[in-house]
């Protein structure tokens, strides 16, 4: 009876103390959100948002973040190429295991808020000595002891357990926006690779075509300088141009080549032989008129800002673990069970055994230790709010390069275009005019020049239009579609098996 009452006893002690933990107050500063230190709308947005090629009226309702990649991107090659990358990137796969790790990290650290409870069991013979037996002869000493016990449960009075463990689930949930920003990331990087093996490609044909014209024009230029026609200075201003040409054969072959590795390399695998075609520059259809919103969107959808935040969070969470230091730790322990020195007797009546160990602990001298915690998470409290707010003027000026790029490159691309047009007319009269001896050879070489030269600075200008869009729906923070949930549950189910034996 008296041993009921105990265990009864000891039980609601413990309910007791779970509920007194479970109320216990946080002593974390009150979060508020840092103010802004941007403008409270972007440069000249209203300006260049009306500057777009009007080629997705229906998206331009949208934010960045409500368009998802598949929508942006219209060239199948490139879906299946960022499809690929989601799956198969290693830094997509390391940014997936950090999010694991933090994941688990705030499982154990929410662990410490509820009383963990353990079985044990243990038997023990031993033989005692005549010179140590009470009877002057010796003896065989046996006990057994099987028991349910809750080791060092801390009440958490002043809020360190509770502090430590929203500390956790920020990490958490900063690893998690680290993970979307990492995507991000990756499909504007997939997407600028893929426009610049395009333009590299282009590039190389430019320059074929132009060195075989160039060749052309110097197998002439001979034939007219051994026949008497021609003078030397005509006769090496084509050798000129065609080693030009030589050297930019090479160097174009080159960045085709480099650029493809850097594919490769993103998309993580060699590139698949079942790829649709390419589509040209001119023809990709990259969406231009998404709108830019407010920075006050911004701060609240670009993934990079929200992980900012969070860490934040996690700091200001560590001042209130830091603070707790100070104040009394309250930790229990207790057990309940039997003890016999018979194991057949060991569950019979008048074997129960039960303890209850509370300890109470208070800094008084610790050499400054606890003082200098707190010191600490308040200077990374404040590293952090420094980090948050850099992170928001680094993409409001990331938005702000992008809509002004967005507002001129067209206009500039126009007058490429023109001036391309004017150049191949240009060539076309010259060639006439030096074939009917009225022109000299200078004037043809000098049209070909201003062609080719015209013909790859429109190229320049197409890439970075299309890469200037690609910046800036990363920028805005882009977007996901429904579908991309498969290609991030593959990268996760890889990254969490990769973990596993």
């Amino acid at each position: 009876m008296t041993s009921d009452l105990l265990s009864g006893g000891l039980r609601s002690g413990l309910a007791v103390a779970l509920a007194v933990a479970l109320a216990g107050c946080s002593m974390a500063p009150r979060y508020e959100r840092p103010a802004a230190p941007v403008d409270p709308a972007f440069p000249d947005a209203a300006a260049t948002a009306a500057a777009g090629s009007g080629a997705a009226e229906g998206a331009a309702q949208r934010l960045a973040p409500d368009i998802g990649w598949q929508e942006f991107l219209g060239d199948p090659r490139l879906q299946r190429l960022v499809e690929l990358a989601l799956v198969n990137n290693r830094d997509l796969r390391l940014a997936v295991l950090n999010v694991e790790a933090a994941r688990a990290q705030y499982r154990i650290q929410r662990a410490e808020q509820i009383p963990g409870l353990g079985l044990s069991a243990s038997g023990n013979r031993q033989r005692v000595p005549e010179s140590l037996s009470t009877t002057g002869e010796s003896y065989i000493s046996d006990q057994y002891s099987v028991g349910l016990g809750l080791s060092a449960f801390e009440l958490d009075l002043f809020g360190r357990v509770r502090s430590l463990r929203d500390a956790a689930l920020a990490d958490y949930l900063a690893t998690e926006q680290a993970r979307r920003s990492a995507q991000l990331s990756l499909v504007s990087s997939v997407a600028s690779a893929y426009l610049n093996e395009r333009a590299a490609e282009e590039r190389l044909a430019i320059v074929e075509q132009s060195q075989a014209t160039w060749e052309e024009t110097l197998r002439l230029a001979e034939l007219r300088f051994d026949a008497g026609a021609g003078s030397e200075l005509d006769l090496r201003q084509a050798q000129t141009l065609t080693a030009t040409a030589r050297a930019d054969l090479a160097a174009a072959r080159r960045a085709l080549a480099q650029a493809r590795n850097l594919l490769v390399f993103l998309v993580g695998q060699p590139l698949p032989d079942d790829l649709p075609p390419p589509l040209p520059l001119g023809e990709q259809a990259i969406l231009a008129d998404i709108p830019a919103g407010l920075p006050s969107d911004l701060i609240e959808r670009r993934p990079d800002i929200l992980a900012a935040e969070q860490s934040l969070r996690a700091a200001n969470a560590d001042i209130g673990a830091a603070r707790a230091a100070f104040f009394p730790r309250i930790t229990l322990t207790g057990s309940l069970g039997s003890a016999s020195t018979e194991f057949d007797n060991l569950f019979d009546s008048g074997t129960r055994t039960w303890s209850f160990v509370p300890q109470l602990s208070l800094p008084i001298f610790d050499a400054g230790r606890n003082v200098a915690g707190l010191d600490l998470a308040w200077v990374r409290r404040n590293a952090a709010v420094a980090e948050y707010e850099r992170s928001i003027q680094q993409a409001f000026r990331e938005v702000a390069d992008g809509l002004a790029a967005r507002a001129t490159l067209d206009e500039e691309l126009a007058a490429q275009d023109e001036l391309v047009e004017a150049s191949q007319r240009r060539f076309e009269l010259s060639q006439l005019r030096y074939e009917n001896g009225i022109d000299s050879n200078l004037s043809l070489l000098d049209a070909q020049r201003s062609l080719y030269t015209a013909q790859q600075a429109l190229l320049q200008t197409r890439l970075l239009r299309l890469t200037s869009l690609v910046d800036l729906y990363r920028a805005l923070g882009g977007g996901w579609q429904p579908g991309d949930a498969a290609a991030e549950a593959a990268a996760d189910a890889h990254a969490v098996s990769t973990t596993r034996p």
